[in-house]
């Protein structure tokens, strides 16, 4: 690959499945034999999980890869390791044994050393009575700051990364703290953040602060181009709230069932009505067009982001869900063709998946390929 960025659907998705996925896979199989000599059970179990779970999310990120030129590798390398990381907390933070908000901050400051090239190492669980995790956290963190070492544009951005990276640890901290704390929280901080003038409601811009997109953009950039401070702003600008914000809320949208089962907040409860929902959602997507305008490599940047939409909705979970069909409808419509096309192509991926997940039964190879999605 050289420096050209896809500008279609179709040359977009054959970098994405030539290159990208395959590298993606390769590294994931790294960090999931680093997860498996994890010493502590609970550590070991919550590393394996996020990566089996939550493989989808360092699919999707690492197309800005694509952005990085011949350091493409490098840019899966870091996207990859960032996300496994944020992927890793998030699944400490839900699903472990802790409620603590310290315990939650600390193990997040991985999150802000991994994005500086020369912090030290931190006592990362030291919060947590599980801690024996054989350097697994350090190795994701310093594999990320390799990568800042390589930046040459490292000085422009490194404020951007930091405040981004801000939003996503406090907005992790506090949704995941007592249930009846979270709320109260949740809207102190979101009045803290912005003003009065601000076009969003709390979960909007909570769902804004949990995407990793923006720095996934900044670096993949700053690996290949020559980094200032107008495009470090114009990707910020570009990417929050709005592109952000849908990443999220799609995430949220399409998890809306687990997250009921499981007692998690979900920021697409506490729209109005599904109407409400629907409107907000295609608000986003408007947004999220005008803001990218601006930005280079702007038709990139749109696939990214109808992209985000007709893969989202691809997902078999969309059909458990109530009017999830309408809502699918509506949103492609709103997202044009680009949208439609990565719809289907994340439906035959879930199909292919499905299907290599089938157990083999000797005699039935005709049946078994006759079955359907």
């Amino acid at each position: 690959m050289g420096y050209h960025v896809p500008k279609t659907s179709v040359t977009l998705m054959m970098e994405v499945y030539r290159k990208v996925f395959p590298a993606v896979n390769k590294e994931l199989t790294f960090w999931k034999k680093r997860a498996e000599q994890i010493p502590e059970n609970e550590l070991r179990n919550q590393a394996l999980a996020s990566i089996e779970s939550k493989r989808f999310h360092c699919l999707g990120g690492a197309v800005y890869a694509l952005l990085a030129g011949y350091k493409w590798q490098e840019a899966i390398r870091f996207i990859v390791a960032y996300q496994t990381i944020s992927d890793y907390l998030d699944n400490l933070c839900d699903r472990s044994t802790s409620m603590d908000p310290d315990d939650f901050r600390q193990l997040h400051k991985a999150m802000t050393d991994a994005l500086s090239p020369v912090k030290p190492i931190r006592h990362y669980y030291a919060y947590r009575s599980e801690k024996a995790d054989g350097e697994y956290l350090a190795d994701l963190v310093r594999t990320c700051q390799k990568t800042m070492r390589q930046l040459d544009g490292y000085d422009v951005i490194q404020s951007y990364l930091f405040e981004l990276e801000r939003l996503y640890s406090d907005l992790q901290v506090h949704k995941h703290v007592r249930m009846d704390e979270r709320i109260d929280r949740l809207v102190s901080w979101f009045n803290a953040n912005t003003n009065a003038s601000t076009p969003l409601h709390w979960y909007e811009f909570s769902a804004a602060a949990g995407s990793t997109l923006g720095i996934f953009c900044l670096v993949s950039y700053s690996l290949s181009v020559p980094m200032s401070k107008e495009l470090a702003e114009q990707i910020v600008d570009s990417y929050f709230p709005y592109m952000q914000g849908l990443h999220i809320l799609l995430d949220y949208y399409i998890d809306q069932k687990e997250d009921e089962m499981e007692g998690d907040l979900n920021f697409c409860n506490y729209y109005e009505s599904h109407e409400h929902m629907k409107k907000r959602l295609t608000y986003f997507i408007r947004q999220a067009d005008i803001h990218v305008e601006q930005i280079r490599d702007r038709s990139f940047h749109k696939m990214v982001h109808h992209g985000l939409v007709g893969l989202y909705l691809g997902d078999p979970k969309v059909k458990r869900l109530s009017s999830g069909m309408d809502m699918t409808h509506v949103l492609l419509r709103e997202s044009g063709s680009a949208a439609s096309f990565f719809h289907w192509n994340a439906k035959m991926y879930h199909w292919i998946r499905k299907i290599k997940a089938r157990p083999y039964i000797p005699g039935h190879e005709s049946s078994r390929e006759s079955r359907g999605s």
